[in-house]
């Protein structure tokens, strides 16, 4: 209390003067107190002392340690520039429960590594697991020496009051270098990690790290880091430097000269202290903040080859047999089109007569699908009287219901002259008008008695193709061209951010080593540049080359038509399946653009991206239907508007599952919800050829027509082909939907594409039994494209199931479906999917466009519609 009274009063000029007793005092008492520190520190001092021993290696050494003494164990080898010896130190603690852990520093020359033992690592959630057996490899600092004897000192001490017993064993590491194409076994543990070093052999460029185990479990990390100290080889630290990715049983890293300077790198395996990160359990879950858990024991045996890579000539020859393959198909599509040149050539010089209907030969028609004249009632409208719309109905109706008139050949030849004069001068003046007034869709569908005829023609009975081609072709032509410029429109606004994400992707796995963004085949993955798989990138050239090459046959063909319409010619004008080639560009420009995607997609695949690469394939299963149903509906068929908003659609769907739908029962409800009713309301629009409402009085309609139908007198259906096709296409997507609802399978967007192409292909056999049904041929193009088509597309799906690896697990997980390339040693069963496939698609598209040339001499008026 005098001492701050004191104080304040040095303060206060107001208070009373100090006593002249104060300053002595505290000067003896500050001289007091610094006696007594420096004593308490010597006697300290001379408590605590440090023992220094000469130790060797392979010898162990049992000692103990306390909080007041300090032991150097310090250590001499000999190291040579040419040959590198590992030198690994060995701890254990034999005490179940201390005070305070044993601090291990081993001093190098050029390094420093220090360990507590027990050594503490954390797993999720704070979870602290305790390993009391500890090993480390040292990190051998280079030379430049022929030979040169180095020191280190290993120091060991603790803040324990208690004597800790503790073993330390130094050994060499005799096989710490690795030889090419030699296998090399170990163990691995948490608190054990290994690493060794492997130098490029001269005239090796590129190498391959495999590490392989017999099991799955406990995970293990692999890395390939540079010859530096320190070398990063915990759990908590293996992924500071250099490339790493998490493994089960195989794990595989290309390594490449230029990445290290040294010519040689580090090896490093490290097992995880959870099996989290490989799809493994999370067993232990902590009571306490601070609780310890035995993790038991995580030891793995592994093993490690080092194998050269492919050189440059297996990269060039890989190059070249792509091409090879795909400029082939240009070759042979130029030989055929010189045979077909020379073949119709041939047929101008001498012209064959026009086909003809059963009706004029005589020939009786044995079905309503041949040719000629239907059995039924109203099912077939001559062009002449779709045209004269005054007198269409009476003059059709009233012919169709008496029997075909048989007239003698003559007189049926020249009867068949002067209607093929008349429509040609009808087609000339009609041409004249057109041109004179603007040509718009819509200009024909606006007036009511147009479309009362729209519901007399579309809802007879048998349809041909000339009931459905009444629109003005040029109108057509503007409308279907539209699909090729939405879709190179979205192409470009699409794939732009593709590649500038995946570019970035890869520019992630280059700068931070993490190998387990992508999910590659890395037993077949060449790198070249910036790019870590190279041949997977390069197998996607099919779809681009025979994308382009079906745009050139689509456009020789659009100018071979033109110009028949231009000089009148009457197989162009009034037979034959109308030619519109809109949504032919489309679909070309869309297996380029998947060629494209697929490219960018395995740049970096992964669940996030997966999209990039079933976009397109959405939109090419979308097209081939539209064209399907367009060669015989023409006039009805989907806007380019609808039809890309529709895909637009399936693209949306197609993210959210992807994102949410693994295991998320209420989106497997919503979606099945929506996939029936979307099928149903198509089959509407089908079955009606959209003379139908959909409105407030739908339901009362529904009603009526089951009460009449099917209650108040039991009928057929009134489409038989229409329904039997509709019905199994009900039960096709009936059962994927409860496929998916009942299954919810992970890969969503297969899922998805799976559905598009099986209703594709149903629909084109569908297409196929009709055709020959109704008494069409198919041309001998045609039938060897769909053979050809057919089993290629059977191999390029035994490849595509091979699975080499899949998103939908972990990366670990994923790499246990590696495998060996088996193709020039540079492409691997993915890379010869997409061969196969490319030429199945081209084929296919093919298919599409030579199917109906059978029918190029056919009026349209004698082709069915289905």
């Amino acid at each position: 209390m005098v001492l701050r009274s004191y104080w304040k009063c040095r303060l206060k000029s107001s208070c009373f003067p100090a006593p002249r007793w104060i300053r002595p005092g505290l000067a003896a008492l500050f001289w007091f107190c610094v006696t007594q520190l420096v004593c308490g520190a010597g006697a300290l001092g001379e408590n605590k002392f440090v023992r220094q021993k000469n130790a060797e290696f392979d010898v162990t050494y049992n000692d103990t340690v306390k909080s007041y003494n300090q032991t150097i164990y310090a250590f001499n080898h000999t190291i040579s520039r040419n040959k590198t010896e590992g030198v690994r130190v060995t701890v254990d603690v034999m005490q179940q429960h201390l005070e305070s852990p044993i601090l291990f520093v081993i001093r190098q020359k050029q390094a420093v590594m220090s360990f507590q033992v027990p050594l503490i690592l954390r797993g999720l959630y704070q979870r602290k697991y305790p390993y009391k057996h500890v090993g480390r490899t040292l990190c051998q600092p280079p030379t430049r020496a022929a030979s040169e004897t180095q020191y280190f000192f290993v120091d060991v001490s603790t803040l324990s009051s208690q004597e800790t017993n503790f073993q330390l064993r130094v050994s060499r590491v005799e096989s710490f270098t690795l030889q090419t194409d030699r296998k090399f076994s170990f163990a691995a543990s948490p608190s054990q990690p290994q690493f060794f070093k492997y130098v490029f052999p001269d005239g090796v460029d590129t190498v391959i790290v495999k590490v392989n185990s017999d099991v799955n479990f406990p995970c293990s990390v692999m890395s390939v880091q540079d010859i530096q100290c320190p070398v990063y080889d915990l759990d908590n630290n293996v992924a500071f430097i250099g490339m790493y990715q998490t493994m089960t049983k195989k794990g595989a890293i290309t390594v490449q000269r230029k990445d290290f300077p040294s010519n040689s790198f580090y090896v490093v395996v490290v097992v995880k202290t959870e099996d989290e990160a490989c799809g493994g359990p999370l067993r232990f879950y902590p009571l306490q903040p601070d609780e310890l858990i035995d993790a038991g024991n995580r030891t793995k045996d592994l093993d490690v080859v080092v194998s050269p890579a492919i050189n440059s000539e297996k990269y060039v020859i890989g190059m070249l047999f792509c091409l090879g393959i795909f400029l082939s198909f240009y070759v042979l599509t130029l030989l055929v089109a010189c045979v077909e040149n020379k073949r119709m050539k041939r047929r101008e010089m001498f012209p064959n007569p026009p086909d003809t209907s059963p009706a004029e030969t005589g020939k009786t028609p044995a079905s309503p699908y041949e040719y000629g004249s239907f059995a039924d009632n109203g099912s077939t409208l001559s062009s002449e009287a779709i045209t004269d719309s005054a007198t269409s109905t009476d003059n059709n109706y009233g012919y169709l219901g008496q029997e075909p008139f048989k007239r003698r050949p003559f007189l049926n030849h020249l009867h068949h002259l002067a209607i093929r004069i008349e429509r040609s001068l009808d087609s000339v003046a009609r041409s004249r008008q057109e041109s004179l007034s603007s040509v718009e869709e819509d200009d024909y569908d606006t007036l009511e008695d147009i479309d009362s005829d729209k519901n007399i023609v579309r809802t007879k009975k048998y349809l041909c193709v000339s009931d459905l081609a009444r629109k003005d072709k040029r109108i057509l032509s503007k409308k279907y061209q539209i699909y090729f410029w939405n879709i190179a429109t979205i192409a470009v606004f699409y794939a732009l951010p593709v590649i500038q994400l995946v570019i970035t992707y890869q520019t992630v796995v280059n700068v931070t080593g993490n190998q387990d963004i992508c999910y590659y085949n890395f037993l077949c993955a060449h790198p070249l540049g910036a790019l870590s798989a190279f041949n997977n990138i390069l197998s996607n050239l099919g779809y681009v080359m025979l994308g382009l090459l079906f745009l050139l046959i689509v456009f020789k063909r659009d100018v071979t038509h033109s110009r028949a319409l231009l000089r009148n010619d009457l197989n162009a004008l009034e037979c034959g399946i109308p030619k519109h080639f809109g949504v032919y560009y489309a679909m070309g420009t869309a297996l380029m653009m998947e060629g494209l995607l697929s490219a960018c997609y395995h740049v970096c695949p992964n669940y996030t991206n997966f999209q990039f690469d079933t976009s397109f394939m959405y939109m090419i299963a979308g097209l081939c239907m539209l064209k399907l149903y367009q060669k015989r509906h023409p006039d009805i068929n989907a806007s380019a508007y609808t039809a890309y908003a529709c895909l637009a659609a399936v693209i949306f769907f197609s993210v959210l599952g992807v994102v949410f739908g693994r295991g998320n029962m209420v989106f497997w409800i919503v979606f099945s919800v929506i996939h029936i009713l979307a099928t149903l309301l198509l089959s509407t629009q089908l079955y009606y050829m959209g003379r139908w409402r959909l409105d407030a009085g739908i339901m009362r309609r529904i009603v009526y027509v089951i009460y009449t139908d099917c209650i108040r007198q039991c009928s057929g259906p009134m489409y038989i082909d229409r329904m039997v096709l509709l019905v199994m296409g009900n039960i096709v997507n009936w059962s994927l939907a409860a496929y998916g609802l009942i299954e919810r399978p992970n890969d969503f967007a297969s899922y998805l594409l799976a559905i598009a192409i099986c209703n594709l292909l149903l629909y084109f056999a569908f297409y196929i039994i009709m055709k020959l049904r109704s008494g069409e041929r198919i041309k001998c193009l045609p039938v060897v494209c769909i053979l050809f088509t057919a089993v290629v597309w059977g191999f390029a799906l035994y490849f595509f199931f091979q699975g080499l690896s899949t998103w939908q697990k972990t990366p670990a997980e994923s790499r246990e479906h590696n495998r060996d390339c088996i193709l020039l040693s540079f492409f691997d069963d993915h890379d010869i999917w997409h061969f196969l496939s490319s030429i199945a698609m081209f084929g296919s598209f093919l298919v599409l466009l030579t199917m109906d040339d059978d029918l190029d001499t056919v009026q349209r008026d004698k082709i069915y519609v289905f």
